[in-house]
């Protein structure tokens, strides 16, 4: 079992941003990005349970909100007028071979980055045809 630590996830500008581990709470690893203001973290959480039926599940999960000032009654004070949110999941049999969740993995890397088809369905909302 992989130990709680800082990752080092990069944006779409190639800058690094360091996401420090919160807590590990019902099994669910959680990791933020912290500005010092709680309201608005971005978090990477991650675990592996045991589904009914006995397989492994991987869950890999992101919410980034965005934070802007609000004025109401003359007060300014941050809110999140809306959050992005990612998952990812990973289903094995209790049979699977670790060289067949190796390429699970890397398949599902190697999907993400597949720029002529998965890039413009994400960053243009460009349905598939």
């Amino acid at each position: 079992m992989p130990q709680l630590a800082n990752m080092v996830l990069k944006d779409h500008a190639g800058t690094d941003h360091t996401f420090i581990p919160r807590d590990v709470t019902g099994g669910v690893a959680t990791t933020v990005l912290s500005t010092g203001v709680p309201i608005g973290e971005k978090t990477a959480s991650f675990s592996v349970t045991r589904t009914a039926t006995g397989k492994r599940k991987c869950l890999l999960k992101m919410a980034l909100p965005v934070v802007q000032d609000v004025v109401v009654s003359g007060i300014s004070k941050p809110t999140v007028v809306r959050t992005s949110y990612m998952e990812a999941s990973f289903n094995f049999d209790p049979t699977s071979s670790t060289a067949e969740r190796q390429d699970a993995l890397a398949y599902l890397i190697s999907f993400l980055k597949d720029t002529g088809q998965i890039a413009p369905l994400v960053e243009d909302l460009a349905a598939p045809y």
